[in-house]
C-alpha cells in the first residue's frame, strides 16, 4: 500500500460528498483491494468515515469468448471453411472445423450463411451468401472495451453459448463520519500504569480489540516416535495383567547383569569390546550374600540338577559395574525379591521397557544405546506351550499373527527361541525377539520352588518403530542427526492390536 494512500482517500473525500471505492483506484492508479485495505486502517481509527456496501455486476469475456475475439467467432470460421465454389461434404466440414464445428454449423446454417446442396452425391455443403458480417467478434470486442451496450437476448445466447460471464463486483461508498479528519491520530496499544495514575487514558484513542483474529500458535513439546510406539507396547502389556518392573538403575553390577542370570564369568559378552564397564565407581560391594554364595557354588560346582561351569568363579568379576547390556538384569533382581517376599512365593506377571547399552559399532541397524522391551511370568508349572501361547497372544496385539519359532541358544534359558514374524510389505520371515524358558540353575539359588517355571520373551522397541513410521536408518531415529521436524510431524502410532 502507498505510505499516504489513507490520507489521499481522506483529502479525496473532504471535497466531495460521496465516492465510490471503485473510482477512487482509478483515479489514484492503484490496485482496489489497496484502496479497500487503507479503508480498513482508517476505521481502525474511529468514525472518520461512512461507508456504504455497493454492488456492481459487469460483463466478461471466458476464456472461449476470448478465443472468439481473436479469430472470429464459430459460425465465421465453418464459413470460412467452405470453398466459394465447389462446395465442401459435410463430413470433411466436421473434421476440419474441430470441436466447435457442430455449433458453428448450427449458427451458419441459421444465419443464412450456408446451405447443403443435396442434389448432388454426396451433399455438398456451400456458400449461400458472397460476404458476411461477424456480429458475435464485434459484440464480444464492445464488451472487452467496456464499451458494452447489448440488447438482453444476445447477452442470454452468449452466456449459453460460455462467451460471455457476468463478474460481480463489491465496492464502497464513502463519505464524512462523524468524527471525519484528514489526517489520522496515531492510535495507542498499550496501557500503561503512567496513563492511568496521569489520567492521560482519557484523552488518547487506544486500537481496538480484534477478537476475531488467530493468534500465534503457542510452542509446544512433541512426542518421539519412539515414546509414541513404547507407549502402545505398555498398554498391551497392561491389558494382559503384566505389572511394570523398575528400570531406572542404567548402571548395574556384573553379578546382577550376568552372574545371576547364569552366564559364566569367561562368557565373551562380559569383554569390554561388548560391555560399557564403568570406571567411577568401578566396583560393587552390597549383594545379597547367601544368594552370592548359591550363585558361585552353581557357577564353579553346579546344583539342581546342574554339572555347572567348572571354574573358579572370582567376587572381583561379579563386583564389576557397567552400563547394563540388558533389561533381564532387571527381571533378575524381581524374580529374587519375589522368591523371598513374605507369605511366600505368588505367581506373577512383569514388563519392561527401557534402554540398555552395548559397545556396538554404529551402522544403519546398530546403535549403542536402544530400548528392549521384555516381558517376564512366573508360576507352577509353565512349559513351553505357555510360552508359545502368550506369544501368538502377545504379537496378536500387536497386529502380528505370523509367527515361527526357531531354536535358539542363551545361557539363562532353556529351552530358548528366536521369534520370527512374516512381513508382507519385504515379503519375507524377519526375526522380532527372543524367548525360552529360565534356566533352574538361574531360578533356584533365588530360593524360587523347584515346581516353579518362568517364561520370558523380548525384543526391540527401535525395529517395529521404524517399520512404523518408514525408517530405514536407525541413526535418523535415534541421535544427534534425527530431524526434529520429523518429530513434531510423525502421526500418532496405532497398531492394529484386538
Amino acid at each position: 500500500m502507498h505510505p499516504d494512500l489513507t490520507e489521499r482517500i481522506l483529502q479525496y473525500v473532504e471535497s466531495v460528498d460521496k465516492v465510490d471505492t471503485l473510482d477512487l483506484a482509478k483515479q489514484f492508479e492503484v490496485d482496489h483491494q489497496k484502496v479497500v485495505g487503507a479503508l480498513k486502517s482508517i476505521q481502525a481509527h474511529g468514525d472518520l468515515l461512512q461507508a456504504e456496501t455497493a454492488t456492481h455486476k459487469a460483463l466478461a469475456l471466458t476464456d472461449e469468448g476470448a478465443a472468439v475475439l481473436e479469430h472470429g467467432s464459430h459460425e465465421a470460421l465453418v464459413y470460412g471453411l467452405v470453398p466459394a465454389e465447389e462446395g465442401i461434404t459435410q463430413a470433411e466440414l466436421m473434421a476440419a472445423g474441430g470441436a466447435n464445428a457442430k455449433v458453428g454449423f448450427s449458427k451458419a446454417m441459421a444465419h443464412g450463411w450456408i446451405l447443403v446442396d443435396k442434389s448432388c452425391t454426396p451433399p455438398l455443403v456451400k456458400r449461400k451468401v458472397n460476404k458476411i458480417v461477424d456480429n458475435v467478434k464485434e459484440q464480444l470486442a464492445q464488451v472487452a472495451s467496456g464499451k458494452a451496450q447489448l440488447p438482453a437476448k444476445d447477452v442470454a445466447d452468449y452466456k449459453k453459448r460460455k462467451l460471455l460471464q457476468e463478474i460481480t463486483t463489491k465496492s464502497f461508498v464513502l463519505s464524512k463520519g462523524a468524527e471525519f479528519a484528514t489526517t489520522l491520530t496515531k492510535l495507542e496499544t498499550d496501557l500503561t500504569m503512567d496513563m492511568l495514575s496521569s489520567g492521560l487514558w482519557e484523552q488518547l484513542k487506544f486500537k481496538s480489540y480484534n477478537f476475531d483474529a488467530l493468534g500465534a500458535p503457542p510452542t509446544r513439546g512433541h512426542l518421539h516416535p519412539l515414546l509414541k510406539v513404547r507407549t502402545e507396547f505398555r498398554q498391551i502389556f497392561l491389558e494382559m495383567g503384566f505389572s511394570e518392573m523398575p528400570t531406572n538403575n542404567y548402571v548395574e553390577s556384573s553379578f546382577w547383569n550376568f552372574d545371576a542370570l547364569f552366564q559364566p564369568q569367561q562368557h565373551p559378552a562380559r569383554d569390554a569390546h561388548d560391555t560399557f564397564f564403568i570406571n567411577h565407581p568401578a566396583q560393587s560391594f552390597k549383594f545379597p550374600q547367601e544368594y552370592l554364595q548359591r550363585v558361585k557354588t552353581v557357577h564353579s560346582k553346579g546344583g539342581y540338577g546342574s554339572m555347572g561351569y567348572g571354574y573358579d568363579w572370582k567376587l572381583a568379576e561379579a563386583q564389576k559395574n557397567l552400563l547394563r547390556t540388558h533389561t533381564t538384569a532387571v527381571s533378575a533382581r524381581m524374580l529374587f525379591k519375589l522368591a523371598n517376599q513374605e507369605g511366600g512365593f505368588k505367581p506373577a506377571k512383569y514388563f519392561s521397557i527401557d534402554k540398555v547399552f552395548r559397545n556396538e559399532t554404529l551402522d544403519a541397524t546398530h546403535l549403542a544405546e536402544f530400548h528392549q522391551v521384555e516381558g517376564v511370568i512366573a508360576d507352577v508349572g509353565l512349559t513351553l506351550g505357555d510360552l508359545i501361547g502368550t506369544l501368538y497372544e502377545f504379537f496378536r496385539k500387536l497386529g502380528i499373527t505370523q509367527l515361527e519359532f526357531k531354536p535358539a541358544y542363551n545361557p539363562y534359558t532353556e529351552p530358548s527361541m528366536e521369534i520370527f514374524c512374516y512381513h508382507p510389505g519385504l515379503a519375507k520371515w524377519i526375526e522380532v525377539g527372543n524367548s525360552g524358558l529360565f534356566r533352574p540353575e538361574m531360578l533356584q539359588p533365588m530360593g524360587l520352588p523347584p515346581n516353579v517355571n518362568v517364561i520370558a520373551w523380548g525384543l526391540s522397541l527401535e525395529r517395529p518403530t521404524m517399520i512404523k513410521y518408514g525408517i530405514n536408518n536407525i541413526r535418523d531415529l535415534v541421535g544427534p542427526k534425527v530431524d526434529l521436524k520429523m518429530v513434531e510431524d510423525g502421526p500418532i502410532c496405532r497398531l492394529d492390536h484386538v
